[in-house]
């Protein structure tokens, strides 16, 4: 690695990490975006095959405490570890995506929910996007799990799909990882959830921060998240580029995805949105999650607690065949059911691609495609995995072998595909082929 231990301060940011020889640029870009758009701190992480290609963090808050260590919530990112973990099961086969949850969770099928698919569950097509009560952090926790807590809830929700049954995809933002959870447990042979089984089947055998659930001593190592406040956007939106606009959207860029934003809203379920989780309103709403209550919970969907160091490297061993410095999280077999039957469907702003498993896969779009699904899919073509609520990043791209994650604490709400973090994928595709070539 070149740069061992390089620190540039400037304008209160340190860089810290180092990067391979070739991979310079996805250094300078990173630098580059740290100094100029409103970031506070994040990590940087890329792997080719089995090497780590690019390791840097970056604060520029003067943060004492940030490091490659620090672990941040990673909101929807979190949703490829369902997908890993469930794949898991089904290359030991104790699951299979075609059939229907009832075969594994009888209460299920109450409510008319009897035909309802596992794969059809990961592709965000249950038709249960929100639940129709509010949980209790207590609940999240394994035990409350296990007594079915949760469990009790979804089989007495009914399923609603939007414009009436005739779009079937509908993202499932909070909800798909709790029902995911309740298949796992009631399959896992010991009983397991998806928080202790990434911990003692993943997490623990490739030594890498990546938690659905942390302990006393990991919570002390999070570092919170911050939303940017709408007004901010806003009067950031009017500054021109070239006088030191810290977003990347300008006004007229910001209107068109807002109008975009709403006009989907018309095509949402028809149900009573509930708050998710007790105490988030009080809490300033998804900062919640970072509370010691919600950081313990199991919320697989929007709350695990990850470093890029440790999403990267499990995304290595996906873009590897599911094999990794020798430990091998899934076969052949588990990775190819992993990756297996992506199926188009439209979602809210754009086509998406969803496997079985529930992963996004990334295609190329033609020039007739809208502003978002250009914005999802342009840059990461040959990726598969998903991202987090207004900045993280968690794909892997198995015909190059590369293994990404990108981990900020600063989130971007109107960055709703993560262009910001895409530019990092472009640049290290960018140097991929460079090195190749020579």
């Amino acid at each position: 690695m070149r740069d061992d231990w390089s620190m540039h301060w400037r304008w209160c940011m340190l860089v810290m990490g180092t990067v391979a020889p070739g991979f310079e640029p996805v250094k300078a870009l990173f630098e580059k975006n740290m100094r100029s758009l409103k970031e506070r701190n994040a990590q940087l992480c890329v792997y080719v095959g089995e090497q780590c290609v690019v390791d840097l963090w970056a604060t520029t808050i003067n943060d004492p405490e940030f490091s490659a260590e620090s672990l941040i919530n990673v909101f929807s990112s979190g949703k490829s570890l369902e997908s890993i973990t469930l794949a898991m099961l089904a290359e030991r086969g104790l699951l299979d995506f075609d059939k229907p949850i009832h075969h594994y969770w009888p209460e299920f099928s109450s409510l008319h929910k009897r035909d309802t698919t596992v794969a059809e569950l990961m592709r965000h097509e249950a038709g249960l996007s929100w639940f129709d009560a509010t949980l209790t952090p207590e609940s999240l926790y394994p035990t409350g799990l296990i007594n079915n807590s949760v469990g009790a809830v979804i089989e007495r929700t009914p399923q609603v799909y939007p414009e009436g049954n005739v779009v079937r995809r509908e993202y499932h933002a909070l909800t798909r990882g709790w029902i995911a959870n309740e298949i796992f447990r009631r399959v896992e042979p010991e009983g397991r959830t998806i928080g202790q089984f990434l911990r003692q089947e993943i997490s623990e055998p490739l030594g890498i921060d990546v938690f659905i659930g942390v302990t006393e001593d990991e919570f002390k190592r999070i570092s919170p998240v911050r939303m940017l406040g709408l007004g901010f956007q806003l009067a950031q939106s009017f500054i021109p580029k070239m006088l030191g606009r810290s977003m990347e959207l300008n006004f007229f860029q910001l209107l068109t995805k807002l109008r975009a934003l709403l006009a989907t809203a018309k095509h949402r379920s028809r149900r009573k949105y509930k708050e998710p989780i007790d105490g988030m309103r009080s809490q300033r709403g998804i900062e919640a999650l970072d509370s010691p209550a919600l950081a313990r919970s199991e919320i697989p969907s929007a709350g695990a607690k990850c470093t890029a160091r440790g999403l990267a490297k499990l995304a290595a061993a996906m873009a590897n065949g599911g094999t990794i410095a020798g430990h091998r999280v899934l076969s052949a077999r588990g990775h190819e059911l992993l990756h297996a039957n992506p199926v188009k469907r439209p979602m809210a702003l754009f086509l998406t691609d969803f496997t079985q498993s529930g992963l996004a896969a990334f295609a190329d779009v033609d020039d007739q495609a809208g502003i978002f699904e250009k914005g999802l899919h342009r840059g990461r073509e040959g990726f598969f995995g998903w991202f987090g609520l207004g900045g993280s990043i968690f794909q892997w791209h198995p015909q190059k072998r590369i293994g990404f994650a990108y981990v900020p604490t600063s989130l971007n709400w109107f960055d709703i595909v993560n262009e910001r973090g895409k530019a990092y994928q472009l640049e290290t595709m960018r140097c991929v082929e460079r090195t190749t070539r020579a």
